[in-house]
C-alpha cells in the first residue's frame, strides 16, 4: 500500500491525529448540526410555543451521548432536533378546543412534549418488536406507500408558516434562499455540508448592516419595526441554567390523550428517517450497524433520548444526515469526534446570552430557510416513493396514497370527538397516518419487502440536504 492510498484510507481512531485535531473535528461536527438543531426551537417559537434553545442544545448533546452508550460506542451518529415533529408543534399551538381553549402557550408546550415522550417510547416498542420478530416483518407494515405520503404532508402542512415569516421582509428572505441554494449546489467541502447554517448566518450579517442603515421589517400587526432587536441579548446572562432547571414545574411534560394523538403518530415518519440514516451511516463507514450493534439498539438510543428530551421540555431528537456528510468529507469515522460535538452542545446550552442572540434572528430569515426546508421535507417524501419504486398503476397503492393525502390536507381543523367524557382531537397528520397504516394492513397485495427494493433502506432521511 503506497502513501497516497494510506492517506485516502478512513481514520477509525482519531486519537492518532492528536488532541488538537480531534477538538477541531468535533467542532466541525457541531457546526454541521448546529443550524438545523437550533432552527427547530426558533420555528416553534414562531408558532407561539416557548421551546427553549438552551434546552434543545442540552438534550441534543446529552441525547447523543446516551445514544452512543446504547450502541456500544460504535455508531458515529449525532442526535439533533427532528423537523418531522414541527407539524405537531404547529397543530398544538393552534388547538383551542376542550381543555386547550384559552390555555397558555407554555402549558400547551408541556402537553406537546408529553406527546413527544410517548413518541419516543414508541421507538422502544418498535425496537422490542424488531428484536423479537426481525426488522423485515415489522417494516412490511410500514412500506413507502404509507411513509412517503406522510412525509410529504409534513412539509405541505408547514408551508403557510414559511410564507408568513418570509413576508415580514421579502428581500431578506430571498437572500437566505439564495445563500442556501448557492452553498448547496456550488459549494465545496464544508460549505456544502452546512448550507442551512450559512443560510442563517450570512443573511444575519446582511441584516446587521441593513439595520444600521435604518431598514425595517413588518411585525404581526403589519407595523414597521427594526430588522433586529438586541434587547433580549442585553438582558440575558452570559452563563445560566436551562429553563427546566430553573422552573421545573413549568417545563416538565404533561400528558393528555389529544396531545398524544397529535404528536405520537409522527413517530411513524421519524422512525423511517432513523432507519434510513442508520443505513446511510453504515454505507459511509463500511460497517453494518443495522446488524451490529443492531437496529433495535439504535432505536432504543434514539427513542429514550427523545423521550428524555420531551420529559423536560425539549424537542424530539433524530439522527442527523448532516453529520453523515461530515464523515464523508473528513474521512474520520471515529465516534469519539461526534461525542466531542455533543459535549460542545452541552456547554453552549448553559449560556442564556447565546440563546438570546440566536432568538434575535429576524423572522424573514427563518421564512427564507423554511421555504427550502419545508419544501425539501415534502420532496424527500416524493423521493421515498420514487426510489422505492412504488407502483401507482396498482390501484391498491393509489388508494392508500390518495386517502393519506386527502386526510392530511382536507381535515384542516383536525377532528374533535368525545370519548367517556374526555375531548379528543386528532390533527390532519394523525388522521392521515392512522388511515394509511390501517388501509395498508387491510387491503390485500402488500408486496413490499424491506431491503429488497431498490434503495429501500436509504430513501427515508429528513436530515440530508
Amino acid at each position: 500500500m503506497n502513501e497516497t492510498t494510506k492517506r485516502a484510507a478512513p481514520i477509525r481512531d482519531a486519537r492518532t491525529l492528536g488532541l488538537p485535531k480531534m477538538l477541531i473535528l468535533g467542532l466541525q461536527h457541531m457546526f454541521a448540526m448546529f443550524g438545523a438543531t437550533v432552527l427547530v426551537p426558533i420555528l416553534v417559537q414562531g408558532y407561539g410555543l416557548p421551546l427553549s434553545i438552551q434546552t434543545t442544545l442540552f438534550f441534543a448533546g446529552v441525547g447523543t451521548l446516551f445514544f452512543h452508550v446504547c450502541t456500544k460506542l460504535k455508531v458515529p451518529a449525532f442526535l439533533g432536533s427532528s423537523f418531522a415533529f414541527l407539524g405537531g408543534f404547529s397543530a398544538m399551538a393552534n388547538m383551542d378546543t376542550g381543555r386547550y381553549a384559552a390555555m397558555a402557550a407554555g402549558e400547551k408546550l408541556q402537553y406537546a412534549c408529553g406527546g413527544i415522550v410517548v413518541a419516543g417510547l414508541l421507538y422502544v416498542a418498535l425496537a422490542l418488536i424488531i428484536k423479537a420478530v426481525g426488522v423485515h416483518k415489522v417494516m412490511h407494515f410500514l412500506p413507502p406507500v404509507v411513509t412517503g405520503p406522510i412525509i410529504i404532508l409534513i412539509g405541505l402542512n408547514l408551508a403557510p408558516s414559511a410564507v408568513s415569516n418570509a413576508s415580514t421582509c421579502w428581500w431578506l428572505a430571498l437572500v437566505s434562499i439564495a445563500v442556501i441554494v448557492v452553498a448547496n449546489i456550488w459549494g465545496r467541502g464544508m460549505i456544502k455540508i452546512i448550507p442551512i447554517l450559512l443560510g442563517v448566518v450570512v443573511p444575519y450579517l446582511v441584516a446587521l448592516i441593513a439595520n444600521a442603515m435604518g431598514a425595517t421589517a413588518l411585525d404581526s400587526l403589519g407595523n414597521a419595526v427594526p430588522l433586529l432587536d438586541f434587547s433580549g441579548v442585553a438582558a440575558a446572562d452570559l452563563v445560566g441554567f436551562q429553563p427546566f432547571l430553573t422552573n421545573f414545574s413549568g417545563s416538565v411534560a404533561k400528558f393528555d390523550l389529544s396531545a398524544i394523538l397529535v404528536m405520537a403518530p409522527i413517530a411513524v415518519a421519524s422512525m423511517m428517517e432513523h432507519i434510513g440514516d442508520m443505513s446511510a451511516i453504515s454505507a459511509t463507514v463500511g460497517e453494518n450497524f443495522i446488524e451490529e450493534p443492531g437496529l433495535h439498539r439504535t432505536l432504543v438510543g434514539d427513542g429514550i433520548a427523545t423521550a428524555l428530551a420531551g420529559l423536560f421540555g425539549g424537542p424530539a431528537n433524530t439522527t442527523y444526515g448532516e453529520n453523515t456528510g461530515v464523515l464523508v468529507l473528513s474521512g474520520v469515522h471515529d465516534p469519539r469526534v461526534v461525542r466531542l460535538a455533543a459535549l460542545y452542545a452541552v456547554v453552549l446550552s448553559f449560556s442564556p446570552a447565546f440563546a438570546a442572540l440566536v432568538s434575535s434572528i429576524p423572522s424573514a430569515i427563518i421564512g427564507g430557510v423554511s421555504f427550502i426546508l419545508y419544501g425539501m421535507i415534502s420532496a424527500i417524501g416524493v423521493r421515498n416513493v420514487v426510489e422505492n419504486q412504488v407502483d401507482f398503476t396498482n390501484s391498491r397503492n393509489l388508494i392508500i396514497a390518495a386517502v393519506i393525502l386527502v386526510c392530511g390536507l382536507g381535515f384542516t381543523g383536525g377532528l374533535t370527538f368525545t370519548v367517556g367524557g374526555a375531548t379528543i382531537t386528532l390533527t390532519s397528520l394523525a388522521i392521515a397516518a392512522i388511515a394509511g397504516i390501517a388501509l395498508n394492513a387491510v387491503l390485500p397485495g402488500n408486496d413490499f419487502h424491506f431491503g429488497q427494493s431498490a434503495n429501500a433502506d436509504t430513501a427515508a432521511s429528513l436530515g440530508r440536504y
